[in-house]
């Protein structure tokens, strides 16, 4: 399938999750749990910083419209859209990434890539968000909390989602 068809179709499911299903879960103790930064780790490799940080900020703006949350997850998106050539880079396998596939999975990057790279792109993510949301310092330690508690429970949601809806193509072989 085309790649501009394929996220084309990622970018409103995803939105559509986010925002019917997610949005309107209120576990308490500050869990929010958020699938739309797996989007943006999954947009194809060759795309470069600036054009990646565009389309995280449509991206953003578009769940931030439906959430009433003013930019918010937008600049989040943004940051991460940064800083993810980097930690690509920084986690760059040995021969590179010419042999990968143009979308980034947990298959065809495989588990501990995806721990390290999504995992800290994650922590990244909730960290601005957290933090612009609360915007006292006052309250670090509730932001902490926040972080704490989201972070892992977004990371689980986005393996399950990957489990669930992507096909493992190496255990077809």
């Amino acid at each position: 399938m085309n790649s501009f068809v394929l996220n084309s179709i990622r970018f409103v499911l995803f939105v559509v999750f986010q925002v019917l299903i997610l949005n309107n879960l209120e576990p308490g103790l500050g869990l929010y749990a958020m699938i739309y930064p797996l989007f943006i780790l999954m947009l194809p490799f060759q795309m470069g910083t600036v054009p990646l940080m565009l389309v995280s900020f449509v991206f953003g703006l578009v769940i931030d419209s439906f959430s009433n949350t003013f930019g918010l997850h937008a600049s989040s998106a943004v940051v991460m859209a940064f800083f993810r050539p980097l930690i690509f880079k920084w986690l760059s396998p040995r021969d590179g990434y010419e042999t990968v596939e143009s979308s980034v999975n947990v298959y065809s990057m495989g588990a501990r890539w995806f721990l390290y790279s999504y995992g800290t792109l994650l922590l990244i993510h909730h960290a601005w968000f957290f933090t612009i949301e609360s915007f006292k310092w006052n309250e670090f330690l509730w932001i902490l909390v926040k972080i704490g508690l989201s972070v892992p429970c977004s990371f689980l949601l986005s393996l399950l989602v990957q489990f669930i809806f992507i096909s493992n193509k190496k255990a077809v072989r």
